[in-house]
């Protein structure tokens, strides 16, 4: 994962930038100045530092400490006489994120440049940066690897299609001991049943028609290593039997063969299915269960942790820059809209997706109308951008009066403020303060404050709502 820190002592700043940072789908972490020598040396990760100037000497001390860490100047100018290579500007507030957006994408080609490769870096920062998110469910797959990893124990992966089970697999392969050794998958759906134990145990010459030669198996070769056993739920009965011996006595022959061969050999298993159903209905072998299943870890459905789907487009677009494709970004509305889609293909579908729009808009902006129909969600009659900013607010306060005048009894007890005019009259700008804020609140509430949406419910775009929430000082207690 990459990470942004902030670094101030003043915590509304602080709180400010990470509204802003949260928002944009990016993830931030702050300190103050007398940790924040100790929290930069303790996240090789660090792809941006935002660093309040209030302090300019502090601040100057800092950045020219460290020279391959791109910084971002908030608040204050600083000396003028001093160049700093890896000073990529600075923001004065208020700070917008269009200009947030542009140095932060400053910092990442800096950080691209002066950071080593992956073959060099640790192998923590590689399982982050191929793990890509900030929900709880993918914060524990990581914790799970880093358990399992340096230990022997079998590991069974277990979620659906498209969710980056081999990703997982190979990140456990290459934070363990065995990392210097191979890696074999074998995927025991695309491979028929009579052929399968050839492929794991090879054979002899002449085993059966066509051996015309001896040939090792997928045991022998991931020797030292890990050998990933995709699908297993899809393993006829009869090669669970075998696989089953394998793993208890860490021995096998070759088809055709007398010879006993040791095996030393971890095994990692994934499958799509529900094994423990399968075990009921007599398509899997309870025992054979119990012996993959030591460590288990379930992948987390990305319907699930739609709020990495604004990473993983960054990373998606990261690696067709890698490979130089072209690249593709998205507004607000399309990434809301994606935000919405269920992902039955989970990321495999978000990055195909991906792929395919890079082909259609090379090096442009998609708009929710440019997606797929299927990945189109929410009501937009009128393209957003042919209406201003204030128009939207006004349509969407109009919208909620309506509402709130047709069902003043619904309304009054949820807490909404009643539209009668009192005789004595009224503060028409504290009651419409009271009233944004009643209803901004509830929309927090009711969408567990998830910004995004609650804007939708609002009938608002999520940089009004962030703005608003900023002025408002309404934060999630």
């Amino acid at each position: 994962m990459n990470e942004i820190l902030i670094i101030s002592d003043n915590e509304v700043r602080k709180n400010n930038l990470n509204v802003i940072l949260t928002f944009m789908g990016e993830a931030g972490s702050h300190n103050a100045y007398s940790h924040c020598i100790k929290t930069i040396e303790s996240k090789p990760e660090l792809v941006a530092v935002l660093i309040d100037g209030e302090l300019p000497e502090l601040a100057e001390d800092v950045i020219e400490k460290y020279p391959s860490i791109p910084f971002v100047n908030i608040g204050f100018q600083l000396n003028g006489e001093k160049s700093f290579k890896n000073m990529m500007g600075s923001l004065f507030e208020p700070v917008t994120q269009p200009a947030l957006t542009e140095l932060l994408k400053k910092c990442q080609d800096f950080h691209r440049l002066n950071t080593p490769s992956l073959a060099s870096s640790t192998g923590k920062t590689r399982l982050f940066r191929s793990l890509v998110g900030n929900s709880s469910g993918i914060k524990e797959v990581r914790s799970l690897i880093e358990q399992v990893a340096p230990t022997e124990a079998n590991v069974l992966i277990l979620g659906e299609s498209g969710t980056g089970k081999e990703v997982i697999a190979r990140n456990i392969h290459y934070m363990s001991n065995r990392q210097k050794g191979p890696f074999i998958p074998v995927n025991c759906g695309a491979i028929p049943g009579e052929l399968l134990e050839s492929e794991l145990f090879g054979h002899e010459k002449g085993a059966f028609t066509g051996a015309i030669g001896s040939r090792k198996g997928r045991f022998e070769l991931a020797e030292g290593g890990t050998l990933f056993l995709d699908e297993i739920g899809d393993m006829p009965l009869q090669m669970q039997v075998k696989l089953l011996r394998v793993l208890q006595e860490r021995i096998f022959e070759r088809v055709g063969g007398t010879k006993t061969i040791n095996c030393d050999v971890r095994i990692v298993a994934a499958t799509h299915r529900n094994l423990e159903v399968m075990i009921a209905e007599g398509k899997f072998r309870e025992d054979l269960y119990y012996r993959l299943n030591v460590f288990p870890i379930e992948t987390p459905a990305l319907r699930e942790r739609a709020a990495d789907i604004p990473l993983l487009l960054q990373e998606l677009a990261h690696r067709l820059e890698n490979n130089n494709e072209n690249i593709v970004k998205f507004n607000d509305e399309a990434m809301r809209s994606l935000m919405s889609h269920a992902w039955a293909g989970n990321v495999r579908e978000l990055s195909n997706l991906v792929e395919r729009l890079a082909i259609l808009y090379p090096k442009k902006l998609v708009g929710i109308n440019d997606l797929p129909v299927k990945y189109q969600y929410g009501d937009t009659p009128v393209p957003v951008s042919t209406l201003s900013e204030a128009q939207q607010e006004r349509d969407a306060l109009n919208e909620l009066f309506l509402t709130q005048t047709d069902e003043s009894s619904e309304a009054s007890q949820v807490g909404v403020l009643s539209t009668a005019l009192p005789s004595d009259g009224v503060n028409l700008k504290e009651y419409l303060s009271d009233l944004e804020i009643n209803l901004i609140s509830q929309a927090l509430e009711q969408q567990d404050w998830v910004v995004a949406r609650a804007a939708d419910q609002l009938g608002m775009r999520r940089t009004t709502l962030v703005e608003k929430m900023r002025k408002y000082e309404i934060s999630r207690q």
